[in-house]
């Protein structure tokens, strides 16, 4: 790797003139977003992006309890909360001002849609009603103690949803930026101070870095490989920020296949992977093994979950045990992306030991991300972004929750888990330590680790600020440095 970064550090010499004079800050993506309409984004990109176009009733404090937004509120009984938006900041990006009739407008039309992955979510509300232009009541069906924590989906104009505007690729928000075009990239502009952005894919991590180097793009973050960002740390025109992550990666099943649907043979996958030897030579600083969807610091968190240690002899003899025939033989879908098949790679290899023979098919992240949304997949690897509440489970694991009414895409079917959700509904954190406990036992997902966040950029700019979740929200405050 050593040899393969100083060739393109040659290349990188001998090619054009660094280019730093320029009026836009420009960021390069591992991957492109897919859908800017907040009512269908579930991907990675399309999230951070939405955070920075939109703006939603409700955000999260340091330790991921919700805080007032948009709106602060009030529970007026046990199914009926009161939100009163804030005065200042309350303007769409075409300067027509956001009120209580635009919430109520995209809850409902969220409750209508029929294929939003987020549907599921507000089932439970039975009446959306502006009582002013300031205020609007949330009623529901039955009783729910965090509700305010849910309604994280940016506000759309109602005008513009009445005739059916095109939100995922012409966004309209109020949010801190505003779109511009999306011609190949993104272009964004920064509405305090008329800043440009300029979000372009490059898949390649290789490339990305070469581009930082040269001056063709000015940030990165996320999705190197530990020894390009250790490459990058000793660049003169280059700053390195790093934290610890809190995105939760995992290894999915479809629980329809007779193999998978055994809990030992997912047991056994669990102690096939040996995630410390991961982390240590394939994630960057700040990455740690993984027990539960939420790290343990969150207040819904649950640190006594033990870890799947790394046996493959005890992984043969639990398929044995569920009388598999060896090797047992799957197929393994990621993307394209350079470090995920490096990791898919590393997995393959610890496996093989167990007696579980892996097939490793790439595929470009459109066609991948609408398979594993379809079900057409044995096991995959994804990463679960910026989740900040405990309804996490019901969206990925609850039985309703099949797509497209949620994220279930395995189609974990499990009555006493779905219970158990109900109970913590209450929000009782100890309710949800159950539910963890029970995931965990179960097994509807195998918990690989809380990738490691880091950034890089030019040394001319600043006031980027790095959070464990790898939210863009930095997008907001970065400044070129005074001269």
């Amino acid at each position: 790797m050593m040899r393969l970064i100083a060739f393109w550090l040659c290349l990188a010499l001998m090619s054009c003139s660094q280019n730093t004079s320029h009026s836009e800050i420009r960021m390069a993506l591992s991957q492109a977003p897919l859908n800017l309409d907040p009512r269908y984004a579930t991907d990675a990109a399309s999230e951070r992006i939405n955070r920075l176009i939109y703006q939603p009733l409700v955000d999260f404090d340091e330790h991921s309890r919700p805080r007032p937004a948009l709106a602060s509120w009030q529970q007026l009984s046990p199914t009926q909360y009161r939100f009163t938006l804030i005065r200042q900041g309350r303007h769409f990006h075409d300067g027509s001002a956001l009120t209580a009739a635009d919430v109520v407008a995209t809850y409902q039309s969220l409750l209508a849609l029929r294929d939003s992955p987020h549907t599921a979510e507000f089932a439970n509300i039975s009446e959306v009603k502006a009582l002013n232009a300031d205020t609007l009541d949330f009623s529901l069906h039955t009783p729910d103690a965090g509700f305010p924590a849910r309604l994280i989906i940016g506000i759309l104009p109602a005008a513009l949803i009445e005739k059916g505007y095109d939100f995922a690729h012409m966004p309209m928000g109020s949010g801190p930026l505003k779109f511009v075009s999306w011609q190949g990239a993104l272009k964004l502009e920064r509405v305090a101070d008329k800043q440009l952005f300029t979000l372009q894919e490059v898949k390649d991590p290789t490339v990305r870095v070469l581009k930082l180097l040269r001056g063709e793009v000015d940030l990165l973050q996320g999705d190197l490989p530990p020894e390009l960002v250790g490459y990058l740390r000793h660049q003169p025109a280059v700053e390195v920020h790093e934290s610890i992550g809190a995105n939760f990666s995992y290894l999915g099943f479809n629980l329809q296949d007779p193999e998978l649907q055994k809990p030992n043979v997912r047991l056994a996958i669990a102690h096939a992977i040996d995630r410390q030897a991961i982390i240590q030579h394939a994630l960057v600083g700040g990455s740690r093994a993984a027990t539960a969807i939420l790290p343990p610091e969150h207040w819904a968190g649950n640190p006594d979950l033990p870890a799947h240690d790394y046996n493959p002899k005890l992984a043969r003899e639990l398929l044995q045990q569920s009388s598999v025939k060896l090797p047992l033989k799957l197929v393994y879908k990621t993307s394209t992306d350079a470090q995920r098949v490096r990791l898919a790679t590393m997995m393959q290899a610890q496996m093989q030991p167990a007696g579980i023979e892996l097939e490793i098919r790439s595929l470009d992240w459109g066609t991948f991300f609408d398979d594993i949304k379809h079900g057409k997949f044995q096991l995959y690897g994804l990463t679960w972004v910026g989740i900040k509440t405990p309804e996490i489970y019901r969206l990925a694991f609850h039985s309703d929750a099949i797509p497209p009414k949620g994220a279930n895409r395995g189609h974990f079917q499990d009555k006493v888990l779905d219970d158990l959700i109900a109970q913590a509904a209450t929000g009782d954190e100890q309710g949800w330590r159950k539910v963890t406990a029970y995931a965990h036992q179960a097994l509807p997902y195998v918990p690989l680790w809380y990738e490691g966040q880091f950034v890089a950029m030019r040394s001319n700019l600043s006031n980027y600020s790095l959070q464990p979740d790898g939210n863009w929200d930095g997008l907001a405050t970065i400044q070129y440095r005074a001269p």
